[in-house]
């Protein structure tokens, strides 16, 4: 089916085949029709509304999958040919990437910004070091918790107590997130704190041996079990703060 042209004043035009069903629309496709008009072409869309649709025009052309994008009378291909042709960066979702890492502790220090601001707390001070410790434990938490099984499978490559006892690897997130929201609230003091302790000292020795000591190359499981951040300094850092959390309530525990 072929969609009306969209204009444009640049002369610049390109022919777009995308997958339009009424159970399903491509993404790609829509983002193959969003940076052909972006770079100023007009573009002449035309629908595959079926499966028989698509596989004819698949084996016409001798593509596997569409879209498929043709400028100039030339096939350029799928959308991640589409941004090669215009010089955007394809990323390789095999590469390691330290994104992940970024966006947890991005966001764990605007959630604690933003309790210290409803709370009335200093914005830059110890206990608000701590809400930022403690928020980051939850968010790290809740990304193992998306899939136990495959965190657990990542975490029994290093953690030497999950290597000894292998429910460990399963308790751990639940361990990690309970810590996390004993500290936040400031309540069960006692419990939270030797639990931290307790996983991230063992932590901060498995990673250091695994990494350090014995000079492996592996994935690190601190953001749960589908990320491709190797095993090092993150994981390092989330247990250490981890000890020094725990360390710190308590002092404040048993100075009270």
């Amino acid at each position: 089916m072929l969609q009306p042209t969209d204009t444009a004043t640049t002369g610049k035009r390109a022919v777009l085949y995308r997958m339009v069903m009424p159970e399903h629309v491509c993404p790609f496709g829509l983002k193959a029709r969003y940076l052909l008009k972006h770079k100023g072409y007009a573009v002449e869309d035309h629908w595959l509304t079926t499966r028989a649709e698509q596989d004819a025009f698949k084996a016409e052309h001798g593509v596997a999958t569409t879209p498929q994008t043709f400028i100039d009378g030339e096939r350029v291909g799928g959308f991640d040919d589409l941004r090669r042709f215009f010089g955007v960066a394809v990323p390789d979702p095999k590469a390691t990437s330290y994104t992940p890492v970024i966006a947890v502790f991005a966001v764990a220090a605007s959630l604690a910004v933003t309790i210290d601001w409803l709370t009335g707390a200093p914005l830059v001070s110890i206990a608000g070091t701590g809400r930022f410790i403690a928020v980051a434990m939850c968010l790290l938490a809740m990304l193992k918790l998306q899939d136990v099984a495959r965190f657990s499978s990542m975490f029994l490559g290093y953690d030497l107590l999950a290597r000894r006892y292998v429910p460990y690897a399963y308790v751990y997130p639940f361990a990690e997130l309970g810590a996390g929201v004993l500290m936040l609230a400031g309540v069960l003091t006692w419990l939270s704190v030797p639990v931290a302790l307790f996983i991230g000292g063992i932590g901060a020795v498995s990673v250091f041996k695994a990494v350090y000591v014995d000079k492996r190359d592996i994935k690190c499981a601190c953001v749960g079990g589908s990320s491709n951040v190797p095993l090092g300094f993150v994981s390092l850092t989330e247990n250490v703060m981890m000890v020094v959390m725990a360390l710190a309530m308590g002092a404040r525990l048993l100075a009270a």
